[in-house]
């Protein structure tokens, strides 16, 4: 037997592991709508189950991305007011001094320096007392307005399937060429495989 007994099938089989692995990969988006191949119906996963994988993708990002709770939890720490006290006493002192002042003239003999630093003191004091109340009440009324899990998986189903294969390609477009090279480095080794029992039975 020459070297080409023993190269050609080793190739053909690499070859053969390498296209069966990407025909595999392109059967989760091809074909895009249902054709039919000896009276069975053949359609791409992922075009297939596109709205099962919205549902399940809208429920995962609604409960473990998204948690209301978790967005409550970050919307009424007292740092944000800290963070947004300077811009707030800011208003405040315009609000004294100019358009308080503007709506009842006779107050600017009454309201001085003194009296205006009290009232922003007051206010403010009032409004870290209010602030979490009032962030709390708005976020169970978004939260009854807002169904996120709804949202996703509308959005999620409305893709084209051009678009979903786009996006998963982006996402593991490396991953799929490893794929690809796995199945080529298996087919090697099984066509490697046979050609050394072939040998072998033969010797």
């Amino acid at each position: 037997m020459s070297w080409t007994d023993y190269i050609v099938p080793v190739l053909f089989s690499a070859f053969t592991g390498w296209v069966t692995t990407w025909i595999a990969i392109k059967m989760l988006f091809h074909p895009r709508k249902p054709i039919s191949i000896f009276g069975f119906k053949v359609q791409g996963i992922f075009p297939k189950n596109q709205q099962l994988i919205a549902q399940k993708l809208g429920q995962v990002v609604s409960k473990e991305f998204l948690s209301f709770d978790e967005i409550e939890a970050k919307v009424i720490n007292p740092d944000n007011l800290e963070k947004l006290k300077p811009e707030i006493e800011a208003h405040i002192d315009i609000f004294l001094r100019e358009k308080l002042v503007t709506l009842f003239p006779m107050l600017s003999m009454f309201i001085g320096d003194k009296t205006i630093n009290q009232l922003k003191t007051a206010f403010l004091t009032e409004l870290e007392n209010l602030f979490p109340i009032l962030m709390k009440n708005y976020m169970k009324k978004l939260e009854s307005d807002l169904d996120l899990e709804k949202i996703v998986t509308e959005k999620v189903a409305s893709f084209s399937s051009e678009k979903l294969e786009d996006i998963l390609n982006q996402i593991t477009k490396k991953e799929f060429q490893f794929l690809e090279v796995i199945g080529a480095v298996f087919g090697f080794i099984i066509g490697l495989v046979q050609v050394l029992l072939t040998q072998l039975s033969n010797s």
